[in-house]
């Protein structure tokens, strides 16, 4: 088996003696090594989400992916293992999150009008609609519109990581890891979906408003808080937090429609 010369040198060794020997005791060591990573994903999430979710509780539920991502680790793919590990310790949050069912039902109930009314008037004008036409379209004050806008942000349930969903069941979620190829074990018609997601999202980044197209890339491929995001676009963090949501709820009815589409003609 060979080791992913990426890790740090003095790690190679670990990771050999638990894939190799199964020892435990290397597992537990590289549980230590990597536990900075759980911190990482959970302060960030944390951010975002309510104050009676207990940081706490986020780093429990992300331990649970880092151990996760330990043990189906394959160090033969020759990817960095933070990479693969973020994802699984993200997932995990998430799934503990959703379990615990702490989301208003109004909050995710709106989530979908907004979604919805976003996606309709999207395909009725052929540009992005502004908030007083999505105001308008839920008949609510403008004011109002983004007061739910800053309830669904407050609540952390709308992700990029939601989109990868291939069919619409738990069943053909995509994960980080299974956009990798697996030379051992091909899988074409898996290949594909997930290359349709990618260019689907793509595309849909595109159409954005300049505002919120500069959000999701700071945001997701630079790595930036929205509080920096705000100061690079001179605006409060708050307003970063409606744009960043207004985002992920056109680019998710986006997604959807098109997948819905390609089943139908298929």
């Amino acid at each position: 088996m060979s080791i992913d010369t990426t890790k740090p040198a003095d790690l190679v060794d670990v990771w050999r003696r638990y894939k190799e020997q199964g020892d435990m005791a290397a597992r537990d060591q590289l549980i230590l090594a990597y536990s900075p990573l759980v911190k990482y994903v959970a302060g960030r999430m944390g951010s975002s989400l309510p104050a009676h979710v207990d940081d706490g509780d986020l780093v429990s539920y992300g331990l649970l992916g880092l151990i996760g991502a330990i043990e189906r680790f394959e160090p033969s793919r020759n990817i960095k293992f933070e990479t693969y590990a973020v994802s699984r310790i993200r997932g995990s949050i998430i799934d503990e999150l959703r379990a615990l069912d702490w989301v208003p039902r109004s909050v995710r109930s709106w989530a979908r009008k907004v979604e919805a009314a976003v996606t309709k008037l999207e395909n009725q004008l052929m540009r992005a609609p502004t908030d007083e036409e999505v105001a308008a379209h839920l008949e609510l004050e403008v004011d109002a519109f983004l007061d739910i806008v800053n309830q669904i942000a407050s609540s952390g349930m709308v992700a990029l990581d939601e989109f990868w969903n291939a069919g619409g069941t738990g069943q053909d979620r995509v994960n980080l890891i299974d956009t990798i190829e697996d030379t051992d074990a091909p899988d074409p018609s898996q290949a594909y979906r997930v290359q349709a997601l990618r260019e689907t999202l793509a595309a849909a980044i595109q159409r954005l408003p300049e505002r919120e197209r500069i959000v999701i890339g700071l945001y997701y491929y630079e790595g930036f808080t929205l509080k920096e995001i705000g100061e690079v676009l001179g605006v409060t963090e708050s307003r970063v937090s409606q744009l960043h949501t207004k985002a992920i709820l056109r680019l998710r009815g986006r997604v959807k429609e098109e997948i819905d589409l390609d089943a139908l003609t298929s």
